[in-house]
């Protein structure tokens, strides 16, 4: 669904993450947070590094806070996104001096977002629109937090601990990892419902993927070969594939942009997009607290033990690929 530029951006009174986040993303933190104490441990952690402030003034110090003046049409578009979702807090943004591009989410009672130099340099406003929102769906969601835990556990270099030790980490790490990338499938969602224009969500994609400063506007990239390419990602099974792209996986904070495109599409075509814009959505306080907690291990549970049958089922019917090709070769060869 596209919205037309004549008729406003729907708004979504009180909403709670809880509406848009991915079953996997909210099994995981619902999982942290059940925990007693757990986030009291977590906010002596980031203490240890000065607390909030002290990761705050590190992009105070070496960044450009936007504002009225600094920055003016990404700062704008922050507060309508902050409108849209009806957050009652406006997060701090700034933007850094970067070539990669990224953006991200951290603290923890009063949480910011901060953009890369490389994203405003090749994306649009509507395009820059859906990343602020993603950025605002991880605070809305409560990610900032995890987030930065996260890069703290991401950034202990295995290097630079005994060799039992970074074995020991290893799990956690792969955790975290996991963890990380279903929160990024959950805010692609609020991303988009952040801007309500499908298109131009998938279009973050695939500039993330591999665009540059203008390409799109000069005509030299096209959505929809690139979501054929997402959808030939997804249905490439033969040998191997499957193993090679959970390996390719494993280690990254954020799930392939192919991935990312096709897993929105598929939110969408599933209906829930539709019917948050409608109005029905799970609201903040105590609609979202009385939400039972099992719903979030079932709706969890079905999705990986789908994930897990088809992986299953591409590597049974890969084996038996290899297994037919390699009698055939025999055949041939006893023949000859």
């Amino acid at each position: 669904m596209t919205v037309p530029a004549s008729r406003p951006r729907v708004a979504f009174p009180q909403i709670d993450g809880v509406s848009w986040e991915h079953p996997a993303d909210r099994a995981a933190l619902q999982t942290l947070r059940a925990v007693p104490g757990f986030d009291d441990v977590v906010r002596k952690i980031i203490s240890i590094l000065g607390g909030e402030q002290g990761i705050r003034l590190i992009f105070q110090g070496n960044s450009v806070r936007t504002g009225p003046t600094q920055f003016a049409k990404a700062h704008g578009t922050l507060v309508e996104v902050a409108t849209t979702f009806d957050w009652p807090e406006v997060p701090e943004l700034y933007v850094t001096q970067t070539p990669v591009f990224n953006a991200g989410a951290y603290g923890m009672d009063h949480p910011f977002i901060v953009l890369h130099t490389a994203a405003l340099e090749i994306l649009n406003e509507e395009e820059l629109r859906v990343l602020i929102a993603h950025e605002m769906g991880h605070v809305v969601s409560g990610h900032a937090l995890y987030r930065t835990i996260a890069e703290i556990l991401l950034a202990v270099s295995f290097s630079a601990l005994p060799f039992l030790a970074g074995i020991a980490l290893l799990p956690i790490r792969l955790a975290v990892l996991e963890w990380s990338r279903k929160a990024e499938l959950s805010a692609d969602r609020a991303g988009l419902l952040g801007s309500q224009d499908v298109m131009v969500a998938q279009q973050l994609f695939m500039k993330m993927a591999g665009g540059s400063r203008g390409a799109l506007k000069a005509g030299e990239m096209d959505l929809e070969p690139f979501m054929a390419q997402a959808n030939e990602y997804l249905q490439t099974n033969e040998g191997l594939d499957v193993v090679y792209k959970i390996l390719n996986t494993l280690g990254l904070t954020h799930p392939m942009n192919t991935i990312r495109a096709a897993e929105l599409q598929q939110w969408v075509t599933g209906g829930d997009y539709e019917r948050i814009l409608s109005g029905e959505y799970v609201r903040r306080g105590g609609e979202a607290k009385s939400r039972p907690l099992g719903e979030e291990f079932g709706a969890a549970r079905d999705y990986y033990a789908h994930e897990a049958r088809d992986v299953a089922s591409k590597v049974a019917d890969a084996a038996k690929r290899a297994a037919s090709a390699a009698t055939e070769a025999f055949r041939k060869a006893q023949r000859s």
